[in-house]
Parts: structure tokens; sequence; C-alpha cells
């Protein structure tokens, strides 16, 4: 099943927030990213009718297994991509989506998402495909710099890749540990405070593996395909360019971008898919800090459906980071 870590009560970020900005809750939901059901228990706890609880990762629907039960026939569980949400119904009351890694997927040293645990290269969410090993230990230095740079914002990423490059040649690398030896050996020591050297280069290679700023763009649209008229969309980000993706998604539904520039035309105005529920993020308290730092990062931006149809958005509008080789 999991370590008794990842069994432990999870806090849900910013739920507090997020249910005070939606009240009053009711009718159907979807929970995209189910990991521990901190979510899927707090709006079924607010009043929430029924639940359709979505994870990639198989872990996730173990877990759940302990505790949905005591719900009936509240909650729906399924494996599968946020991506394809719409996939699981239609006219929901309310989607959430709650970012990037679990503290489940963490705080388990073989799931391979630490660089503070030793344990096999992997970060697979959905624990299948091509694993992070196989990314570091096979892509061009180029093209695996790019990735560092567009994907962790990491400004050495010319320097990280080609440190991993020169020792692959040596030996594969196939832990966590060695990565991040790896990367440290590139980096200048770390000042007292500062983010550990790997952080960076460890969220740019998981967000490559699990294609998670691609499954945000279409989890985003797929959200907007399956909610009803007055719907509900609730999304939380844990670092700056998943909340520039969520704030320019958002900008363009409600019709709110600005009038443009010489670099960036405005664009043709479409009746609005989205009303501002907050106008700007919701950043936690420094009581939800204290009781949580992984809130410290976390933003929260909600919107209300329109009853006008759908439509595509393309993926450079919104802010992708596309690397080299990636769609």
């Amino acid at each position: 099943m999991g370590s008794a870590a990842a069994m432990s009560p999870h806090i849900p970020v910013l739920i507090g927030p997020l249910v005070a900005a939606v009240s009053p809750v009711s009718g159907r939901w979807l929970d995209g990213t189910l990991g521990a059901g901190g979510y899927t228990r707090a709006l079924l706890e607010a009043g929430a009718d029924h639940v359709t609880g979505l994870d990639r990762d198989p872990l996730a629907m173990e877990l759940a297994a302990s505790w949905a039960a005591g719900y009936d026939d509240r909650i729906t569980l399924v494996q599968g991509v946020f991506s394809e949400l719409d996939q699981h119904g239609q006219n929901f009351d309310g989607i959430v989506l709650d970012l990037g890694v679990s503290s489940m997927q963490l705080d388990q040293a073989q799931r391979g998402f630490s660089f503070m645990k030793d344990g096999p290269l992997d970060m697979r969410m959905s624990q299948d495909g091509p694993s992070a090993a196989e990314l570091v230990n096979t892509m061009e230095e180029a093209a695996l710099a790019d990735i560092l740079y567009l994907y962790g914002e990491e400004r050495a990423s010319r320097r990280i890749a080609r440190a991993i490059v020169t020792k692959r040649a040596d030996v594969p690398i196939v832990t966590t540990l060695q990565l991040a030896e790896i990367i440290e050996s590139a980096l200048p020591r770390a000042k007292p405070g500062q983010a550990h050297p790997a952080t960076r280069s460890f969220q740019a290679i998981r967000i490559a593996v699990n294609d998670e700023y691609g499954e945000l763009v279409e989890g985003l649209q797929a959200a907007e395909r399956a909610l009803k008229p007055g719907g509900h969309l609730a999304v939380v980000t844990f670092h700056s360019i998943e909340d520039r993706m969520v704030k320019r998604f958002l900008q363009i539904k409600t019709g709110s971008t600005g009038q443009g520039s010489r670099h960036a035309p405005e664009m043709t105005r479409e009746a609005p898919q989205f009303t501002q529920t907050t106008r700007k993020a919701i950043v936690a308290d420094a009581d939800e800090i204290a009781q949580n730092p992984r809130a410290r990062s976390a933003k929260l931006r909600v919107a209300t459906r329109t009853d006008e149809p759908a439509r595509p958005v393309d993926r450079s509008a919104i802010g992708m980071p596309i690397a080299k080789g990636r769609h």
C-alpha cells in the first residue's frame, strides 16, 4: 500500500478560501487531482451531493479505498488524467484542480520524486511510461538544458545538462541522490536559507516526465467543456509558470486580456466562457502557512462558467513553455 508517511492525514492547501469562494457548495463536483482525498472530502463535507475523484496515480485509488466507503454512493473514483476529465461526466457544478506533485508522492522514496530521499529515479505519476532515469540518460545535452531552463526556470541549465551528460558517460544515472549530487556539484554551494540546488532541476524533469504543462492546458479546456453554466472552476498552483498559464487562460476566457502592444497584438474579442469569481489570486494567510508550509507558494484562482460554447485555446497564447521535441 503506502508508507506510514504516505498514509498520514493530508492537509488540502487553501481549502477554506476555496470553499468560501464557491459557496454554497452543492450538486456534482469533480476533483481532477484526487491525491490523498483532501479536497474531495472537504467538498463532500461542505455540501456537495457527489464528487468524482480522478487521479492518474494508482496509489491514490488504493488510498481512497480506506475512506471512500464512508461516503456511500456520494463518491466515484476514476483512475485517469485530468486532460480527459470531460470523458467522466458533463454538467458539473464545480471542478477543482490541485496541481503539481502531491505529498504522498514525495513521501515515498521509491517513487523517485524527492532529492532528499534516495530511491530509483522514476517520477512517473501514473507509474507507467518513460521514467526520469530514461530521460536524463538518453536526452541530448541541448534538449536537456532546454527542459531545465523552460520547465524549471533554472538559469544554470546548460552547466547542469553538461554535468549530467558527462557523468552518464561513465555510469548510468539511476537514483535520486545520484542525480542530486551531480546537480549540486555543478552549482555554487547554497547559502543558508536558500532552496536546495536540485529543486528547480527536479521540478523540470518531473514536469517533462509527466507532461504536466500539456496536461494543464488540456485539463483547463476539458473543465470548460464539462462545467454547466454557473459551474465553478478552482485551480491551485504552486509555481509561477503554472500560475501564469492559469491566469492567462482565465484572462482569455473572461475577456479581460489587455489591449495588446506592438509585441503582443490584441486578440479578437469573443463572448466570454467564464466570469471572474475572484479578481486576483488568493494566497494563504500566516496561520495556514504556519500549519502547512506547502501553502507558502500556493495560489488559488476561481472562475464561473457562462453559457457560451467552449472554444479551444492556443498553447502559446497562455504562455505554455514548449521545449525542443515536445508539443
